[in-house]
């Protein structure tokens, strides 16, 4: 994975027209910057909870160490782990794990609203650099309006302007791969996830109902 992020600005272009997901990289300074894609889903938040937090179902096998997304897993509660198996088969199919990779650490998750994740992604996992990822829903009649919001803020080596747009990438990938689950996606309204009383669309202001003090 650590040499596949910067590629992947590449293959995320040809992938990204299977979804009409609103993205861009909203901010950037000399050591961060925050990327943020959004789209609506035709299923329920419950639906598209259930999919989000089985990274093995659509985050692309590409950006992982082993090459396989089977051996992705998530445990969606706090503290809990978005990880990897390296994994080899022998000749008669037993496979045997080798190691371990973890790709991020759950810090907030509430049902069916919001999971966020911190962790460095990629090369990134190599710097001195943090990283959070909040995973949004928010309903929207019979579907979800789904926001994904990566910040990075720290020290490295890459430059921020070739990094940032290659993260971009990245994550919009993995949120149009999620979509796709669910068949054709639509361009969400303005704040589409802001408005939403369960998981504010601030980051770092979701509501006192979801209990989240920032």
């Amino acid at each position: 994975m650590g040499k596949l992020i910067l590629r992947a600005a590449c293959a995320a272009a040809v992938l990204c027209p299977i979804t009409a997901a609103r993205a861009e990289v909203t901010n950037s300074t000399d050591n961060g910057f925050t990327v943020q894609h959004q789209l609506v889903v035709a299923a329920d938040a419950e639906s598209v909870w259930k999919a989000m937090i089985a990274p093995s179902r659509y985050w692309n096998g590409d950006h992982s160490w082993s090459g396989d997304a089977q051996n992705f897993y998530l445990v969606p509660q706090a503290g809990g782990c978005f990880c990897e198996l390296i994994r080899s088969g022998s000749d008669d199919n037993i496979k045997t794990s080798e190691g371990s990779v973890q790709h991020m650490r759950v810090i907030y998750a509430h049902t069916n609203k919001m999971l966020r994740m911190s962790g460095a992604l990629g090369p990134l996992q190599g710097e001195a650099v943090t990283g959070t990822l909040s995973m949004q829903l928010q309903p929207q009649g019979d579907s979800t309006a789904v926001r994904f919001t990566y910040k990075v803020g720290g020290y490295m080596e890459f430059p921020v302007d070739q990094i940032a747009p290659a993260v971009d990438a990245v994550i919009g990938e993995q949120l149009a791969r999620l979509g796709a689950l669910f068949g054709e996606t639509q361009q969400p309204d303005d704040d589409a996830v802001d408005s939403e009383s369960g998981a504010n669309g601030s980051d770092d202001n979701a509501s006192a109902g979801d209990g989240d003090p920032g």
